[in-house]
């Protein structure tokens, strides 16, 4: 493996009742997310392909990890995204080149098939920085009931010299959705958007 990995943590949030008013079925989140070195960490490096190469492997691992820790199926996997933050000593193309060329591949496949763009943000951060990872139909960006998002931090991550790196990923939209639009059940899921 490419990626000197300090640590892994997988997390899972369940929501039960919203507004007084169970959620049945339980609306299901989980995150997979590695505190990683940052090779680059402290210098300019132009040609950024072994953060490439480290995106790849882990979109594999956490994105088989996240889906494992729902205990679904992959193909039950309605919703997914990805973000990144790069400690001090690095820069925020460091976190691009391992979440844009080559981690949405095995993620894809993790979560069988996954259509649609994989949303993704990015910051620059120290020791306990949360960071949102946004979240959107895997297959057709249209169903506005999976726009939605899970927030993660690590107390002791990321070092400056490190990147923590997070999947997340749902087996349904947001809790008690209601705004319309393309519905889950009416989704194609062949180009994408609808």
């Amino acid at each position: 493996m490419n990626a000197d990995i300090r640590k892994i943590l997988v997390v899972v949030e369940d929501t039960c009742k919203e507004m007084g008013c169970v959620v049945n079925p339980v609306t299901r989140k989980a995150a997979a997310f590695a505190v990683i070195e940052n090779p680059c960490a402290g210098k300019f490096v132009e040609d950024l392909e072994a953060l490439m190469r480290i995106g790849a492997e882990l979109g594999d691992l956490l994105g088989s990890r996240a889906v494992a820790a729902l205990g679904v199926e992959p193909s039950e996997i309605e919703s997914f995204g990805k973000a990144a933050i790069v400690g001090v000593d690095g820069e925020l193309e460091h976190a691009a080149a391992i979440l844009h060329p080559r981690l949405g591949k095995p993620l894809r496949s993790a979560v069988q098939q996954g259509a649609a763009l994989i949303p993704s943000s990015k910051k620059m951060g120290g020791v306990g920085t949360t960071i949102d990872i946004p979240l959107g139909h895997k297959d057709a960006a249209h169903v506005r009931s999976h726009f939605d998002a899970m927030e993660v931090s690590l107390n002791d991550g990321p070092r400056s010299n490190e990147i923590l790196v997070a999947v997340a990923v749902t087996d349904s939209g947001r809790p008690l959705p209601r705004v319309g639009g393309l519905t889950q059940a009416d989704a194609i899921g062949k180009d994408g958007l609808r």
